[in-house]
């Protein structure tokens, strides 16, 4: 593995990782039967992101930079993999940032400092939309994983077949 590599899958597994926290609640407000305690964890566990330390946040925002910056620099070498492979992954991670920028920092606002004019229905219909966008943030990172080992696959299948190809072409010379 490069340190390209290495500075896409970490902060994707560190990405992961906080969202698989987070789908402990997610899971109860989107499929699970919504009650006053499912919707107070909710909003409690919410706030507790919401309300962290700047040193947290900043941590999560350079993350998302380390990510782009290993994506990009793996775009760099522009072969068939990196358009391929790289490309689709930096597309795929643009629009998770896009998902969290767009909907999951104004949707925690609306769920943790409510306006005079946000309703109880509002907040809760603000924090099932801040559950349904970390699933799809998930579904985006699960996606570039894959890509990701998509390619490490079609590099091992590239140089096998070279071997092949370069063991045949030994074996027809030793043959003449």
């Amino acid at each position: 593995m490069t340190f390209k590599q290495a500075a896409v899958l970490a902060p994707v597994s560190f990405f992961l990782g906080i969202l698989f926290i987070c789908f402990h609640v997610d899971y109860k407000l989107l499929w699970g039967e919504l009650n006053e305690d499912v919707v107070a964890d909710g909003f409690s566990f919410y706030a507790t992101f919401f309300n962290s330390p700047p040193a947290i946040k900043a941590l999560l925002h350079g993350m998302i930079g380390v990510g782009v910056l290993g994506l990009v620099a793996k775009l760099h070498k522009w072969d068939d993999s990196a358009m391929f492979f790289d490309g689709s992954s930096l597309g795929v991670y643009v629009f998770a940032i896009a998902v969290y920028t767009a909907v999951i920092c104004p949707t925690m606002k609306t769920v943790v400092i409510p306006l005079e004019e946000d309703t109880y229905s509002d907040r809760l219909e603000a924090v099932r939309v801040l559950a349904a966008a970390n699933v799809i943030i998930m579904i985006c990172l699960g996606l570039l994983l894959t890509l990701q080992a998509g390619q490490v696959y079609a590099k091992r299948l590239e140089v096998q077949a070279a071997e092949e190809g370069t063991k045949a072409v030994e074996k027809e010379k030793k043959d003449q």
